[in-house]
């Protein structure tokens, strides 16, 4: 399906590599002109390229998520410059370590919660104003399966998912009687570097493309999407609702 996002304003984090970086491929090419977000300058710049090719637009901005401050920022410099923001994907985040819960190291927890927890709440913070200013402001924050599967050695990534999931169903209860939209998605297994990093034995040809993906989540930014507060399945490829048993 295609969607058309010609004039409209999207913001995408960890958009140098992997589900991020077709997403906001993805986005631009469908029309929007995307605010690219990352610490890689060379993967932002390697995005710009491709979507320059496509005949799209990028705004590139260089920014560990971690600096908080800098987050609040953000929202002020999309404000000053474009005065709203029709699209925001929350996709940036660490896995941390495969292990058992009792032998994480406190400093790898507290990154896990400082990178897909914190930063995902300061960016709503920072640009919820500039979402309710769209006239179809649309919020997606990738989650996790495990978030739901409570799986053995995954903790802190599982429940750092579970809360960001829970923070996005929160948010959309808070504006469903606004044209804020907000979802979040599980990709499932995809051929990215964190998935290798969780499963190194893994054959990565056995996995779908993160260009299929992004393509699937895309949708999520349509102008024309009713649903909110849903958790988009890919490996499903539709909504669940929370309140049903998978």
């Amino acid at each position: 399906m295609s969607i058309d996002l010609n004039g409209r304003l999207a913001l995408v984090t960890g958009a140098s590599r992997g589900i991020g970086y077709f997403l906001a491929l993805e986005l631009a090419k469908a029309g929007a002109h995307v605010i690219a977000v990352a610490r890689t300058v060379g993967g932002l710049e390697e995005l710009d390229d491709e979507i320059r090719k496509h005949g799209g637009s990028a705004t590139l901005v260089p920014l560990d998520l971690t600096d908080f401050p800098a987050l609040d920022r953000l929202g002020g410099s999309i404000h000053e410059r474009w005065g709203k923001l029709d699209i925001m994907v929350a996709n940036a985040g660490v896995l941390g370590t495969i292990s058992p819960i009792g032998h994480v190291e406190a400093k790898t927890f507290e990154k896990v919660m400082n990178i897909n927890v914190t930063s995902t709440w300061r960016l709503i913070r920072s640009v919820d104003p500039l979402l309710r200013a769209s006239d179809a402001g649309r919020a997606i924050v990738l989650s996790s399966g495990v978030a739901h599967t409570a799986r053995a050695f995954w903790g802190p990534y599982a429940a750092s998912k579970a809360a960001v999931e829970v923070m996005a169903r929160s948010w959309a209860d808070e504006t469903k009687n606004s044209a804020l939209r907000v979802n979040s998605v599980n990709p499932g297994a995809t051929r990215t570097a964190m998935r290798a990093q969780a499963m190194p034995g893994e054959d990565p040809d056995s996995l779908p493309h993160p260009h299929d993906v992004a393509k699937k989540i895309v949708a999520l930014a349509d102008p024309a999407l009713t649903l909110t507060g849903k958790l988009f399945d890919v490996p499903k490829d539709r909504f669940l609702d929370y309140h049903l048993p998978d």
